[in-house]
């Protein structure tokens, strides 16, 4: 149960990092525009969630 979170955890922040890369690249989910702030901040999150998720399935290991 614990590595099934870890690994969710992993899953939604790796989806959340794709949809605010798009949204900053492409400006298709969200559609972009005046939310570029709301974007980079986004991604920072993705990718604290990320290091989190994967540095908890380590500790499990």
């Amino acid at each position: 149960m614990d590595k099934a979170l870890c690994y969710g955890a992993l899953g939604v922040g790796a989806l959340m990092l794709l949809l605010f890369v798009l949204d900053l690249v492409a400006k298709f989910p969200f559609g972009g525009g005046d939310f570029v702030t709301a974007d980079i901040f986004g991604f920072l999150a993705s990718v604290i969630v990320i290091y989190l998720g994967w540095n908890a399935s380590r500790d499990l290991k």
